[in-house]
């Protein structure tokens, strides 16, 4: 490792010639050592052995200061804090005179910088599907503080997809004859798309080609890809959002604690941040109290960013683009296509199913996301409790609940809006009571999510786990604690 902060993780082998069996022995070898069989992808990715070994030698091996300084020390965080913004542009194919990257705790963070300051009036809305992260959902409260009408575009059908009708209608034009053009720089925006390139909840990939047609009718895009660039290419030199947010320790493990808003500089100009802190202004005053904010990426990271950590993007880059990411989505691909098809031969012995899945059946504009309720013996949904017990008495990790994503899951049990409203005039003392009065089977769904280091064995556990422990069986949920939250 040189002082610049290489790590040297490529000499540990060509991942790019080496087979994906290899390297999950060598990356993650810690899986077959301990019989775990880790299905939540969706929830983070794994972090790789060279990863950690690299970043461990380059903090324990440099001195690296505060970056809001120009100490040596100082200087030598900042080198690696730009060159990971460079590396994050690159991985992404972005155009460094229109995009900047900032960096955030999560891309959680990375939304709630675009919504606190888009500049949402009663003039404008904010249009969302269904299926969406609670993260996005959340935008609609800094809409409604200002004024701005929130518009949700259902889901619905066999794969849940959005009916693209209807999100046209949801994005009027900005007026007769004018409709169907880029907007002029400066002028009003009819208001914000947020939408995401992958569903958490059941891997379908929404079409990126949405963002240029709202873009057309005046509207901002705020592309959610959490989900979709651990095992897809998102490239920001033929598809233009306004702001994408990302959380880097679900396309490569490590670090945990980073992620990037990466935005059209013009549209970073056009947000309006609704406080400063330390590192975010170049001028200010206490006692005349007035403060200017830096014209940079600066002005919205708030305080000092995460700089022993943030090189780690950079290493974790070069490492996933090492093995290509056209190689990451053909293999979790047909790893996908082998759990759908297994899922649909799981029966009981009198042919009823044994497996419920929401979402596409097929691999047609999906990922490896698959959500699914199993069912009893006598068809009945399988408490999602008694299947978080009995996976991890197996060692299997998988994801069990709503997954943070409401819309999808209502759509999913086809939950009518009345019943829905009736619940929020209701304050009920558990969510138990909750899922009464919704008349709902389960709190949730279970989730199980395929990436890099998944192996065909992997669901092969799964599958054969299912058939022995629930095939011809009604399982007792007795003892199971009462569940606190979604």
């Amino acid at each position: 490792m040189d002082r610049t902060g290489t790590t040297g993780h490529i000499s540990d082998g060509d991942a790019r010639s080496e087979d994906l069996a290899e390297l999950r022995s060598r990356e993650f070898g810690r899986l077959d050592a301990d019989g775990h069989t880790y299905l939540d992808h969706t929830g983070a990715g794994l972090a790789p052995a060279s990863l950690v070994r690299g970043s461990a030698a380059r903090i324990t091996g440099g001195v690296f200061g505060n970056p809001h300084s120009e100490s040596p020390a100082s200087r030598a965080s900042g080198q690696l804090l730009a060159r990971a913004r460079r590396a994050v542009l690159r991985h992404f194919d972005a155009d460094p005179a229109e995009y900047a990257v900032i960096f955030t705790p999560n891309a959680t963070g990375a939304l709630r910088l675009v919504g606190e300051a888009y500049p949402f009036s009663r003039r404008s809305r904010l249009v969302m599907p269904l299926d969406n992260h609670n993260s996005v959902n959340g935008l609609r409260e800094y809409a409604r503080s200002r004024g701005a009408r929130t518009t949700y575009v259902p889901v619905g059908g066999q794969g849940l997809r959005v009916d693209e009708q209807r999100l046209r209608a949801a994005l009027p034009e900005r007026g007769h004859g004018v409709g169907r053009r880029q907007p002029r720089p400066g002028e009003r925006r009819q208001g914000l798309l947020a939408y995401p390139a992958q569903s958490n909840f059941t891997g379908v990939r929404h079409p990126l080609a949405w963002i240029a047609a709202a873009q057309a009718r005046g509207y901002d895009v705020l592309l959610d890809a959490a989900a979709f660039v651990p095992t897809n290419t998102l490239d920001l030199s033929r598809y233009h959002p306004d702001f994408t947010v990302v959380s880097w320790y679900k396309v490569f493990g490590h670090p945990t604690g980073v992620g990037s808003l990466i935005a059209r500089r013009d549209a970073l100009a056009r947000l309006r941040r609704p406080w400063f802190s330390g590192g975010t202004i170049y001028a200010v005053s206490a006692q005349a109290q007035w403060h200017v904010l830096a014209d940079d990426e600066a002005a919205f990271e708030d305080g000092t960013v995460n700089f022993l950590s943030i090189p780690d993007v950079t290493a974790g880059l070069e490492w996933i683009d090492g093995i290509g990411m056209d190689r990451v989505h053909a293999h979790v691909t047909a790893l996908t296509g082998q759990l759908l098809s297994g899922l649909g031969s799981l029966r009981h012995s009198d042919g009823s199913p044994l497996v419920r899945v929401y979402g596409p059946r097929d691999l047609v504009a999906r990922g490896g996301t698959v959500a699914l309720n199993l069912l009893d013996a006598d068809g009945q949904v399988i408490d999602e409790r008694v299947v978080t017990r009995d996976s991890a008495a197996r060692g299997i990790s998988l994801r069990t609940g709503c997954f943070c994503n409401p819309g999808a899951g209502e759509a999913a049990f086809a939950l009518p809006l009345r019943r829905l409203r009736s619940a929020a005039r209701r304050r009920l003392a558990s969510l138990e009571e909750y899922l009464e009065l919704l008349s709902l089977p389960s709190a949730g769904a279970v989730r199980v999510s395929l990436g890099l280091s998944s192996q065909p064995r992997d669901i092969d556990t799964f599958l054969r786990f299912v058939r022995e422990t629930y095939r011809d069986r009604v399982p007792g949920a007795a003892g199971l604690e009462a569940r606190e939250g979604c």
